[in-house]
């Protein structure tokens, strides 16, 4: 933790908090600045509501029915005076719309007490309707019952001033009533007015402040999660490139330091396998350095056994063969029979020099692989056991064979070799058959040498692919113990592999691998 506080260099805060603490806190001073914005801004739009339900479902109707029970009191006052003057029942067909024009007014604003804006102008109400009641039974009514019994000029004894001064009498109320009202209307569009506005100006702050949080939020996910993560994207940017020396330092959340700490633990493994590394090939090279020291010993050791060493060799072999001539008849048979042996070792000395020579060439003296058609290989070893065929007699079957990458000369040596002990190991009284055969198993050929001779125990059949193993006597069957182990080394050169079938039924069957080339599926392709 103390690490941490010290590379962050913002507090110890920053060190307690991972990234996903630092999203659910902008989350939630998010969500709640947009709950206090929506709180303020639905009493914003309450307090519209309310100004203008007071404007236009209160006050509206209500100096409606004022200016209404107004025009229905001035029609009955007109009907009347019409009556008076006339005397025609039509006339007062206004006076009785006018009737129910003011009953409705009047019912209307009865309503109005409960609402505090228009209390004063409902204080008016009874009053009007007091004197609407003094003016209708003390003027209209008698005014209208004596014209219909005495004619118009009945009219004169109820009083016209007498009626005027009721009238007037009503309409002070009424228009008291009415400016009240107006008043009141006045006030209710102003307080309208101010909550709309009011609404407006709050509508901005909320923007304003979810701008500012988002924009709050933003900048310090970004100094708090963002920089931090790509100060650790630089560091891993660097030791990718190769400033495996540059340590990873990390700062901000819990998690990208603990992440930072991870990869500089990586970086740290990275080094110590580097510098393991680079020791391996310092050893590697001084092992190869060796190991060309070692093949030029051994490119000097076959210059000298392929000369120095047969040399002498010869020279035993010849002056032994001129003692043989020269002397022929003089010496008992014993002393034939020691001038024979000493012939007949050098030669198998040169010819296990040989072998040794042909046998150290494999993998080392490489050629250039080329594509090798192992049906004309095959042919070439045959040819070179021509003689041992004849004088066996055996029965050799070939092929057909495919192509694969390889070395002619190398692939000659295994055939031969493989078909050479098949006709040197075979029973007596019976004829040699060998069969040499090939078939595709996935990305390889799978070749197969059966004989019918005289047979490998299982228990052999890994021995007999060891250098200088033989199974019997030199004097029973001639040879170096070189052939299979050449075999195995020069199929496995070319990326196959040898083994005994110990499950091939009577005599040897000999199988290995080649790689096939590829799009290769039948011996016939080229």
């Amino acid at each position: 933790m103390a690490r941490e506080e010290r590379s962050s260099g913002r507090g110890p805060l920053i060190g307690r908090l991972s990234v996903s603490r630092w999203f659910a806190l902008a989350a939630g001073l998010l969500g709640l600045l947009t709950a206090i914005s929506a709180v303020i801004g639905a009493l914003a739009i309450s307090h519209l509501a309310h100004e203008r339900t007071l404007v236009v479902d209160q006050i509206g109707p209500a100096r409606t029915a004022s200016i209404q029970l107004t025009a229905g009191l001035l029609n009955e006052e007109t009907a009347v005076r019409g009556f008076a003057l006339t005397g025609h029942e039509a006339s007062l067909a206004p006076y009785t719309l006018g009737q129910q024009q003011a009953k409705s007014a009047l019912a209307t604003l009865a309503t109005l007490s409960h609402i505090p804006e228009t209390t004063e102008a409902a204080r008016e109400t009874p009053l009007i309707r007091a004197r609407v009641a003094a003016w209708q039974t003390q003027y209209a009514e008698p005014t209208i019952a004596a014209v219909r019994r005495d004619g118009p000029r009945a009219s004169g004894r109820i009083g016209v001033d007498a009626g005027k001064a009721l009238f007037d009498e009503v309409r002070i109320p009424l228009d008291r009533q009415v400016a009240l009202l107006n008043t009141a209307r006045a006030e209710g569009r102003r307080g309208l007015n101010d909550a709309s506005n009011q609404l407006t100006v709050v509508f901005i702050v909320i923007i304003a402040l979810l701008a500012l949080g988002i924009g709050g939020v933003v900048v310090a996910l970004y100094r708090t999660v963002s920089l931090p993560l790509r100060r650790v994207a630089v560091h891993v940017r660097r030791t990718a490139g190769g400033k495996f020396d540059e340590p990873i330092d990390g700062d901000g959340p819990l998690d990208i330091i603990a992440l930072a700490a991870d990869v500089e633990a990586m970086r740290q493994r990275i080094v110590r396998e580097l510098q393991q590394l680079q020791e391996t090939h310092a050893q590697l090279d001084e092992q190869t350095r060796e190991l060309q020291r070692s093949n030029a010993e051994l490119e000097q050791f076959a210059y000298v056994a392929s000369h120095d060493l047969q040399e002498p060799l010869r020279k035993v072999a010849s002056f032994c063969q001129l003692i043989e001539k020269r002397y022929s008849g003089q010496l008992d048979e014993r002393g034939e029979q020691y001038i024979e042996f000493a012939v007949d070792g050098a030669k198998r000395m040169q010819q296990l020099i040989n072998d040794l020579l042909a046998f150290s060439r494999v993998g080392r003296v490489a050629a250039e692989h080329t594509v090798v058609d192992l049906d004309d290989v095959a042919r070439q070893a045959l040819a070179s056991l021509a003689v041992a065929i004849e004088e066996t007699g055996a029965e050799v079957v070939v092929g057909p064979l495919p192509k694969v990458l390889g070395e002619a000369s190398l692939l000659a040596g295994v055939f031969q070799n493989l078909i050479g002990n098949a006709l040197k190991f075979h029973a007596e009284d019976v004829t040699p058959r060998v069969s040499l055969t090939a078939e595709r198993d996935g990305d390889c050929w799978q070749f197969a040498c059966t004989d019918n001779g005289i047979g490998i125990d299982a228990g052999y059949a890994e021995r007999i692919f060891m250098i200088f193993q033989r199974l019997h006597a030199k004097d029973v069957y001639a040879g170096t113990g070189i052939g299979l182990a050449m075999c195995r080394k020069i199929v496995e050169y070319h990326g196959g592999r040898i083994w005994l079938d110990t499950d091939g039924g009577p005599g040897t069957t000999f199988r290995f691998t080649l790689p096939a080339l590829p799009a290769s599926n039948s011996p016939q392709e080229s």
